[in-house]
């Protein structure tokens, strides 16, 4: 895989992609007849703004940086070399989805190299965010749920398997994930959704072991 370094996904842009997927719930919201789009885009982003305060306000608490860390670009490679897929994050949804672990082959692999930070909306992991649950997608073409998705053209995945980091508090921090340009077999699934859900867990006991502030 060739790499382009025009990319808005190989390296942070203060410059918004100039198109991005369609917003979570935004159509179901839009249903009622009784509510106009105006009100339910309004009313989604004064959710989406709490909810972002409230995981600023938890992760100052708990003494949690938001920026990369040694110790989860370890556990991302452990999550990524168990699973054996190319690509593991640990990601917290600040402004942008805030990737402070990560692992990827290296520059000169012939593969994509990612940047630390992504958009809220593009990607898989909004969806294991609204879910609160793992997301396993042994092949991300099998859904067209899944399948129109920015990161699939930019980066060119083909398996996804995600899962959130929820705080005792009930509060989702954000995911870890694997992706990889190769899909598995369904045969693979519940195994490789449990090594994503136990890297959260060792996620969130490393989180839980921060200086409390």
């Amino acid at each position: 895989m060739s790499q382009h370094p025009s990319d808005p996904y190989l390296a942070p842009s203060t410059t918004p992609p100039a198109l991005s997927l369609p917003r979570r719930n935004l159509r179901d919201a839009a249903r009622g007849p009784s509510v106009p789009a105006s009100a339910a885009v309004t009313g989604l982003q004064a959710q989406q703004a709490a909810e972002l305060a409230q995981r600023y306000e938890l992760l100052e608490r708990l003494g949690v940086a938001t920026v990369a860390s040694e110790d989860l670009d370890e556990l991302a490679r452990d999550m990524a070399t168990q699973a054996g897929f190319l690509y593991g994050f640990v990601n917290l949804f600040l402004e942008e989805q805030t990737f402070v672990g990560l692992h990827q082959p290296p520059a000169d692999s012939g593969y994509v190299i990612v940047g630390r930070t992504m958009s809220r909306d593009h990607g898989w992991c909004p969806e294991v965010m609204a879910r609160k649950k793992a997301l396993p997608l042994h092949d991300v073409h099998a859904s067209p749920r899944f399948s129109g998705n920015h990161v699939v053209d930019a980066v060119g995945i083909r398996s996804y398997f995600g899962a959130p980091l929820i705080h005792d508090s009930g509060t989702v921090l954000g995911t870890v994930c694997v992706i990889d340009p190769e899909k598995r077999p369904l045969s693979q699934a519940r195994r490789l959704r449990d090594i994503v859900i136990d890297a959260g867990a060792q996620v969130m006991e490393h989180i839980a072991r921060a200086p409390v502030r």
